[in-house]
């Protein structure tokens, strides 16, 4: 049991409606929260929790659980491979505390899982968003040519003074 401390009148707030699963595509977002969780069968799963930090959603959440500690050797290959990922996305390579991973933009592509049952327990769930893939917000950029880099350094300062350092975000301004 849980006093509020004062009486809550539902009838004066507006009931929060049901968000619609995100559209599956590909959206920079970054981790906000984490934590490393054991799991019933003994083993750890760290669980990761994203903020989309840009386009029309921005703020959604998504999570991602990552079974790094499992009886089963397929199961524990799967979490690594993905945590490399995540650390390649954001180019921290050696990580101790997932903390390190912390606010640092990559771009996630989101899928939606349909509806589906638990075998063991019966249990039907509805259609989820789930994290597929994780990669560094610049991927696919073609690298400046010798020349353009020769010249970077003076665009970059006359490109600075000219707007305001807050108007692009760092993930998005051009590599020098």
């Amino acid at each position: 049991m849980a006093n509020l401390g004062y009486t809550f009148d539902a009838t004066q707030v507006e009931p929060a409606t049901p968000r619609e699963l995100l559209p599956p595509g590909k959206y920079v977002a970054q981790i906000v929260k984490s934590e490393m969780k054991s799991t019933n069968s003994g083993g750890g799963m760290l669980e990761l929790e994203f903020d989309i930090i840009e386009g029309e959603f921005q703020n959604r959440k998504l999570w991602d659980r990552l079974n790094l500690l499992n009886a089963s050797a397929q199961a524990q290959e799967i979490a690594h491979r993905t945590l490399s990922a995540i650390c390649h996305a954001t180019g921290t390579l050696a990580v101790q505390d997932s903390e390190e991973l912390h606010f640092k933009p990559m771009v996630v592509t989101v899928k939606v899982q349909p509806e589906r049952t638990d075998p063991k327990s019966g249990k039907t769930y509805g259609p989820s968003n789930v994290i597929s893939g994780y990669e560094p917000i610049n991927r696919g950029t073609p690298p400046a040519a010798p020349a353009q880099r020769a010249a970077a350094p003076q665009q970059a300062a006359a490109q600075t003074s000219a707007k305001p350092a807050t108007a692009t975000p760092p993930w998005r301004r051009a590599a020098v």
